[in-house]
């Protein structure tokens, strides 16, 4: 019982802001990609303009994202990179995984 608990509390410590699926996806694309445009992670993630809109805003409200806005012609062109807040929150967030995958035993 005692070990289970353990393990329970490591997946309540995940970081709830990159702890869903398309925040993930967005956390790891930018952090081997360095930069990518909106466009780029729409295409890459395979999500529409509204899904990715509002992941990118809360990654971006808890400073995790970091966002540089231009044109490009007459077309808004954004990039967007992890901050170093974001990849030491990214850091953490697979230590804490790999920690949790090595504890769990499954027979």
């Amino acid at each position: 019982m005692g070990a289970y608990s353990v393990e329970l509390n490591e997946v309540l410590e995940l970081d709830k802001v990159i702890h869903e699926r398309v925040r993930l996806a967005i956390m790891a694309a930018l952090s081997v990609s360095g930069t990518l445009t909106f466009q780029e992670l729409k295409h890459n993630l395979k999500v529409t303009d509204g899904n990715l809109s509002v992941h990118l805003k809360l990654l971006e409200k808890n400073e995790y994202v970091l966002v540089k806005k231009r044109f490009v012609g007459k077309k808004p062109c954004s990039n967007y990179r992890l901050s170093s807040a974001g990849k030491e929150a990214l850091k953490q967030y697979i230590q804490k995984l790999e920690k949790l995958i090595q504890d769990i035993q499954i027979d």
